[in-house]
């Protein structure tokens, strides 16, 4: 079972590039770049790595990523995400990325997309991955900060296909950024947005009447609202679950209590991602071994999750068929 959830094709629809920081990698540009890091060792930093809440967790991603400065660190850092995810044979990705973790600190926004964007496009032709980039406003930020955002990305509007809203989500309500969405769609960007992780259910619902949101990222708690999971079952809006991610921060105490076996039992678009996996303990292979231990999944049902996530991917209708055709034929020689 193993060898087949790692060589069925799959999509990755949740994963941030700045959380597949490894900390070998934490500390080769931390030398590099000249910044002092409170870790000694690959270890010590990988031992850092226990959070009790999403807060707990952010503070050290942030701290992590203050290692990245350079055009050269980004790509480097998203070649070798890239490298990790062939090897388990993802075919196609949509990654999130932070700018304003980048441009607070004084990085132009041109350095840090340019990097991403240069390791995703040497993928396509090298490994064989296509991808999409998607742009994150950070919720604990203000409304003001994420349309400044959103007025710096337009330069690289041929780079970017949508926006996504992500970190400290209690407290921080989808509704707080109605105005940017808005302005987001008008430009032409597609949206999601992480929702009903810590946040209660009611932010789902902002999330998709607000926002207009395509896809939710987690929304793991929808099943705390019956009307919700009916919802996003008959609209087929697809979720990017995220199972480490959600019992290494403690929204499940363990992955036997995770919700994802009732979400894929009412027949909703359930995809199976990393979203930061060198802090929470694995990549997209991981997660979906992970599921399929605590829930005893089948080969069919692993194979509708990999179906899932090309079918809810933002690939056009023709690339959708392609990718989807190949993992059909896939199956047949595998099942």
């Amino acid at each position: 079972m193993r060898d087949f959830i790692l060589g069925i094709p799959k999509a990755e629809l949740h994963v941030h590039i700045e959380g597949t920081l490894e900390p070998e990698m934490l500390l080769t540009l931390a030398a590099r770049n000249g910044i002092e890091i409170p870790y000694k060792s690959a270890d010590e930093a990988r031992a850092a790595y226990q959070f009790h809440n999403l807060q707990s967790f952010l503070d050290i991603y942030y701290l992590g990523a203050r290692v990245l400065i350079h055009e050269r660190d980004f790509h480097d850092l998203t070649w070798a995400y890239l490298e990790r995810a062939a090897a388990e044979n993802v075919r196609h990705l949509e990654i999130f990325f932070d700018p304003q973790t980048h441009t607070d600190r004084g990085v132009d926004f041109d350095t840090v997309v340019t990097g991403i964007h240069g390791a995703l496009t040497a993928a396509e032709s090298t490994l064989g991955i296509s991808s999409k980039l998607i742009m994150c406003f950070l919720r604990h930020l203000n409304a003001k900060s994420a349309l400044e955002t959103l007025d710096q990305s337009l330069a690289h509007k041929d780079k970017i296909i949508g926006v996504g809203l992500d970190s400290s989500e209690v407290g921080n309500p989808p509704s707080k950024f109605t105005a940017v969405f808005d302005a987001a769609r008008d430009h032409g960007y597609l949206t999601v947005a992480h929702a009903g992780e810590e946040g209660p259910p009611e932010y789902i619902i902002q999330a998709l009447d607000l926002l207009h949101a395509r896809r939710i990222d987690h929304g793991v708690r929808c099943v705390e609202d019956e009307s919700l999971l009916k919802r996003l079952r008959d609209e087929r809006i697809p979720l990017t679950v995220c199972p480490l991610s959600n019992t290494k921060l403690r929204v499940f105490d363990t992955m036997q209590d995770h919700s994802i076996r009732r979400l894929i039992d009412e027949g909703l678009v359930v995809t199976v991602n990393s979203d930061d996996p060198a802090y929470f303990g694995g990549y997209v292979g991981a997660n979906l071994i992970a599921v399929q231990q605590a829930f005893d999944l089948t080969r069919e049902e692993i194979f509708q999750l990999a179906r899932n996530s090309f079918a809810a991917s933002f690939l056009s209708d023709d690339q959708k068929t392609k990718r989807i055709s190949e993992l059909d034929s896939w199956y047949a020689d595998h099942a």
